[in-house]
């Protein structure tokens, strides 16, 4: 029988390590939120800006456990029958029409059964072996009434149905929650998990996530990009760019032949690393060239 505990690592020291293999670079503090996840059976929740590699963090989990990820991707007016199961009502009106021809010995079909449920993400991943990592994505999108449904998913991996009873994981899945704090999560939901910040990487993390990420930019290309996107980072943004910008923007001068960055390229280009007009508009021209001078003097490059 598989255990996630089997392939999970031992220590903090082991967990950095183990991440870094799949080319997921994080700090200590991240390093030990994730361990103590896996260790203690809590769900992780995880909050920060978009783009910063929450979500990654549960593809990374669900590869290196070597168990399927169950990913349940919430928005606004997400309900019961999207996240966790609804009745197979076409399957339970055959039952009735087969009782009511004879076919079924005269007995009352019973219409609530454990075969007559179609399983949604949260209850595929209660009934699942072996045990899946569940990522609960971008949760800050879905209704605060929703918050009160995974009250008893996340305290005890378990789910009552009215009609039916309790379905129990008979062994927990990994749990993990994303936010990118578009409104506060309640208290109640919080206090069941472990909590983590996950801010964007400093240089030197994000140059590594490049070179892993993209390894055909040239080395002064992939150095000049994370330069460029840490200062950028600094303005007074709409949506600051995100690791994936970094990577998508690398990729994108690599597949144009850049060997660095230069004005030309930047105004080009500037579209892949931004998403947003009035940020397009605040980056274009002398800002531009003002920030490849900084990287430039300090450098020394000409």
């Amino acid at each position: 029988m598989h255990d996630t505990r089997d392939a999970a690592p031992q220590s903090v020291d082991e967990t950095v390590a183990w991440l870094e293999a799949r080319d997921y670079i994080c700090d200590r503090r991240l390093a030990t939120s994730i361990f103590l996840s896996m260790r203690l059976r809590r769900p992780l929740f995880l909050e920060g800006e978009a783009g910063v590699g929450k979500t990654e963090i549960a593809k990374v989990l669900a590869k290196g456990l070597g168990v399927p990820l169950v990913r349940l991707q919430c928005y606004e007016g997400i309900d019961i029958n999207q996240a966790a199961y609804e009745w197979n009502v076409a399957r339970q009106m055959l039952e009735i029409r087969l009782a009511e021809a004879g076919r079924a010995g005269g007995a009352n079909p019973n219409l609530y059964r454990r075969d007559l449920l179609i399983e949604r993400p949260l209850l595929s991943a209660l009934s699942s072996r072996p045990a899946p990592v569940l990522l609960i994505d971008e949760l800050d999108r879905a209704d605060e009434p929703f918050e009160a449904f995974l009250l008893e998913v996340l305290s005890d991996f378990q789910m009552t149905i009215p009609e039916f009873g309790v379905v129990r994981a008979e062994e927990p899945p990994v749990v993990v929650l994303t936010s990118n704090r578009t409104r506060e999560i309640h208290d109640a939901l919080k206090r069941r998990c472990l909590y983590a910040w996950v801010d964007y990487p400093n240089a030197e993390q994000e140059l590594e996530i490049v070179r892993r990420k993209a390894p055909g930019a040239a080395q002064r290309l992939s150095r000049d990009v994370v330069d460029f996107v840490q200062r950028a980072r600094r303005l007074d943004l709409f949506k600051s760019p995100g690791v994936a910008e970094t990577i998508d923007w690398t990729n994108a001068l690599t597949a144009l032949d850049a060997m660095s960055l230069d004005p030309e390229s930047v105004s080009d280009t500037l579209g892949v690393l931004l998403k947003y007009q009035e940020d397009l508009g605040r980056l274009q021209g002398a800002e531009v060239g003002r920030i490849l001078d900084e990287m430039r003097a300090l450098t020394g490059q000409g």
